[in-house]
């Protein structure tokens, strides 16, 4: 009996933990972003894709890995308190005619979803 009664207490505290992170949101405003066409004499490209934490917890980014060497990352590095926004932004340096299609894979602590796939394509004429 005893056994059953701490069983239970511990699977309603371990539900209580993941019910409270299950409330962060992560919420960004685009997860693509096209650049149409673009000049290749052109050194680069940029884009800020924006997200708002619409949880109840502050979420930081533990990581930002790029598909090739192409690109370029900055983000937001102090953690983003709930209602707030924060960025990666993501350029992209041109070496060939071609069209591109290039993944930004974004890592959060704190935050649901915990990985979040950001996409820029375009063409370089």
């Amino acid at each position: 009996m005893k056994k059953a009664i701490l069983f239970i207490i511990v699977c309603s505290i371990t539900s209580l933990v993941y019910a409270q992170k299950a409330d962060t949101t992560i919420v960004f405003k685009k997860l693509v972003h096209d650049f149409g066409s673009i000049d290749r004499v052109f050194e680069k490209v940029e884009f800020s894709f924006e997200f708002t934490n619409k949880g109840d917890y502050a979420v930081t980014i533990q990581d930002v890995t790029k598909s090739c060497g192409c690109t370029g990352l900055s983000w937001t590095k102090e953690p983003v308190e709930p209602g707030k926004t924060g960025y990666v932004k993501v350029a992209y340096s041109p070496s060939a005619i071609t069209a591109f299609n290039k993944s930004v894979n974004v890592k959060f602590a704190g935050g649901k979803p915990e990985v979040i796939v950001l996409r820029i394509q375009g063409n370089v004429i």
